[in-house]
């Protein structure tokens, strides 16, 4: 995205990044712990703000959830990189990774994320186009004269 203020950050090199996705939208992410705890939430994704990048108040809210269920907002900060998929599909992907990062760092968060279903992976997927359709199950008009 251009015009937005990027983060230089070096992943350290014994963080293992936990992979969320949804849709075609897959997710690196990354929880480190803040240096001194502060109200704010610090989530970047792709190195820009969440906010920035997401713009929509709904898909903000989408990727802050797994922080606030457990209520780590002022403990952690979330890196991601996201490819694939649109931005609704981007920010569940993020969410899902965020949810299983923190899982690895305080493996006694699972029940309460486990609880607000951030742990499962959503399976749907747009089904594929068979041929002599319009689309996937779109066929076209039956005439009987």
């Amino acid at each position: 995205m251009i015009g937005y203020p990027k983060i230089d950050f070096k992943v350290p090199p014994n963080l293992k990044p936990a992979r969320g996705a949804r849709k075609r939208a897959v997710a690196r992410v990354w929880v480190i712990e803040k240096k001194s705890p502060s109200s704010d939430v610090e989530i970047y994704v792709n190195k820009i703000n969440y906010r920035d990048y997401f713009k929509d108040e709904i898909l903000c809210r989408i990727v802050r959830r797994p922080l606030e269920i457990v209520d780590r907002v002022s403990r952690y900060v979330i890196f991601a990189n996201v490819t694939g998929g649109g931005l609704s599909a981007q920010a569940q992907a993020v969410a899902h990774g965020a949810a299983r990062a923190l899982v690895q760092m305080e493996p006694d968060l699972r029940k309460a994320l486990k609880q607000a279903h951030l742990l499962t992976r959503d399976p749907r997927e747009v089904e594929r186009k068979k041929y002599g359709r319009r689309k996937a199950r779109k066929t076209q008009q039956w005439k009987k004269r």
